[in-house]
């Protein structure tokens, strides 16, 4: 089993980025769950979502605290939120970032950075001043975790996304291709 933890800001699509990425594993036939954890719930208040990923049946219904793999859709909450907490030494640390992976103030090895903020303003996706990150930060994932193909993603993003469906796959997509660290 797979196991990814979100972390974002209300209003950020974190809780939709998580249910989107099991869609899209559901698709390929793997057993899923995606679920958030909400503390103050209000935009902009951090906002945690939970996917677990398996080709069998999951019974398992708590939090994830050992992760697989963490994604990080605000670059604040990296300082203000323990985001690597019980990440597992080989999993993927994917965050939000203009930065290099090796800029960011962290010790986990595997570390993949995307700008999802400038490829969602890109697209209209949001607003300039919120933007909603969570499907190009989905791309990224793919990309660094290859956990499901790109070409499943979209067709979920595009079947399944609230709006703008082809703004979101073709976001999805350039985030795919700009991942840096990931490879």
């Amino acid at each position: 089993m797979i196991e990814i933890r979100f972390h974002g800001r209300g209003g950020q699509g974190s809780v939709v980025g998580a249910q989107l990425l099991a869609e899209a594993a559901f698709r390929e036939g793997k057993d899923v769950q995606a679920f958030p954890y909400f503390g103050v719930e209000r935009r902009g208040a951090p906002v945690t979502a939970y996917t677990r990923i398996a080709s069998t049946p999951i019974r398992m219904r708590t939090n994830i605290y050992e992760p697989d793999h963490v994604v990080v859709l605000d670059p604040t909450l990296v300082s203000i939120v323990d985001v690597t907490a019980g990440l597992r030494p080989e999993g993927w640390l994917i965050v939000n970032s203009t930065h290099a992976p090796s800029e960011l103030s962290t010790d986990h090895g595997h570390i993949a950075t995307v700008d999802a903020t400038h490829i969602a303003r890109e697209f209209g996706l949001g607003s300039r001043s919120a933007p909603i990150v969570n499907t190009a930060i989905l791309g990224a994932v793919v990309r660094a975790t290859e956990l499901i193909s790109i070409d499943t993603l979209l067709q979920a993003i595009r079947e399944k996304a609230p709006s703008k469906q082809e703004e979101n796959a073709k976001a999805a997509q350039r985030a795919y291709d700009s991942l840096r660290g990931g490879e």
